[in-house]
């Protein structure tokens, strides 16, 4: 694929930048540095922490900061610092000048790890006085009908440069490598990188699962406790997003356990070594639900950040994929036809009572709707059960429009 122009993201930076600082976060080549200078005037003045001259300097020195501030004479505008993760004890400096010169900051990094271990970087220093905002890889609303594929966004996933790459397979190949040596062993500070690197793997197969610590201990040989701590690095750097389960039912004993998904299918296929997904086979239907929670996942962090995003499954063995607040649920089927028995999940979860709107994202080419006629129980009787059948063009027109959550469950 050809290299585009600058794509526009959805993640709306300078509304938050009007009131206040933000930190934006999102693991490496989401595209955070581009946005920013897309966004932001020229002249901004930027830290870029990635460059050796510009880290010694600030860090032999953090008061550096202010003194350049004032020689600039800056004041009710907006200073950008990259890669803030790497000197934690720029926030203290930041901290000042917020408060004391009315300067507004723009921190990007792609791990938020040693700000919250470090004493002088902890976030809550900042007290409210700056968001937590994510960029993700493309979205579909991004790339649009011009430059969207799904079978390449299933395949090698949507990081902007890798997207568009002519070599993709090298450049995923580079940026796991990259991952490995530079994320992790700076930001996690492993001693063991040969353990790390067969969990990673393990998990990486094991995205969009429950999971089961005890197993990927045995086949990744390390401690069920070291497990835990991998995967509260993966979700540090923002290399996987946990899904919760959902346990408000009443009806059915549900499982309690979580689920995990890789921030980007194509690094997740890349690490574990995957084929090319083909339509019609199993591992195209799990990568195919991978994508759409990347969609629904995208969105609630740039549009709803306080719906809850959780899936079920009940210990008799139902299951409902995705569930939008107390408002949506989801299931997901890569099939050109779905049939009733498909319908199993969704029907189960309709007897809480707590869900209005019921749908399946599919291939289907045409949307339809369902009725399932309620089930009598003595003199009681549930109501109609409608299903909606989408197709996932159209269930993302709907995501994204807001029509999914309606206004009872929106902060």
């Amino acid at each position: 694929m050809e290299k585009t122009a600058f794509i526009e993201r959805g993640q709306d930076l300078l509304k938050d930048l009007e009131e206040r600082s933000v930190f934006l976060y999102g693991p490496r080549q989401t595209g955070k540095s581009r946005l920013a200078a897309h966004i932001l005037p020229q002249d901004t003045y930027l830290i870029d922490l990635l460059d050796p001259a510009t880290l010694v300097k600030f860090s032999q020195s953090p008061s550096l900061l202010q003194a350049e501030v004032e020689q600039r004479q800056l004041r009710n505008t907006v200073v950008m610092i990259d890669e803030i993760q790497r000197l934690p004890s720029l926030l203290d400096e930041v901290h000042r000048l917020i408060e004391n010169r009315g300067i507004r900051f723009l921190l990007t990094g792609s791990s938020a790890r040693r700000l919250k271990q470090a004493p002088a970087g902890d976030i809550n220093l900042l007290g409210g006085r700056a968001r937590e905002r994510y960029l993700h890889p493309f979205s579909f609303i991004e790339l649009g009908e011009e430059h969207f594929d799904l079978r390449r966004a299933l395949n090698i996933g949507l990081l902007p440069p890798i997207y568009f790459s002519k070599d993709p397979r090298a450049d995923l190949a580079s940026y796991v490598g990259t991952y490995l040596g530079v994320e992790i062993s700076q930001e996690a500070r492993l001693r063991k990188l040969d353990s790390f690197s067969r969990f990673l793997k393990i998990a990486a197969l094991e995205s969009g699962r429950m999971i089961n610590f005890k197993n990927i201990s045995n086949d990744a040989k390390v401690p069920a406790a070291t497990v835990a701590s991998y995967y509260q690095i993966l979700k540090d750097t923002r290399f996987c997003h946990e899904l919760p389960a959902w346990k408000k039912g009443r009806k059915r004993k549900a499982f309690e356990t979580a689920k995990f998904y890789f921030f980007d299918s194509g690094v997740a296929r890349s690490l574990n070594g995957q084929p090319f997904v083909k339509e019609g086979s199993g591992d195209f239907g799990d990568a195919f639900e991978a994508y759409i929670f990347h969609e629904i996942k995208t969105y609630l962090d740039y549009r709803n950040p306080y719906t809850e995003l959780s899936y079920w499954r009940s210990t008799s063995g139902f299951e409902v994929d995705f569930l939008l607040g107390n408002e949506t649920a989801i299931e997901v089927k890569a099939k050109k036809e779905v049939p009733l028995r498909d319908l199993s999940g969704l029907e189960a979860l309709s007897e809480e009572g707590v869900f209005r709107r019921f749908i399946v994202v599919s291939l289907e080419p045409n949307e339809r709707r369902i009725s399932l006629k309620g089930k009598k129980a003595g003199n009681a009787a549930t109501s109609d059960l409608f299903v909606d059948i989408l197709p996932w063009k159209k269930f993302l027109e709907y995501l994204w429009s807001g029509a999914l959550i309606t206004k009872d469950e929106e902060v």
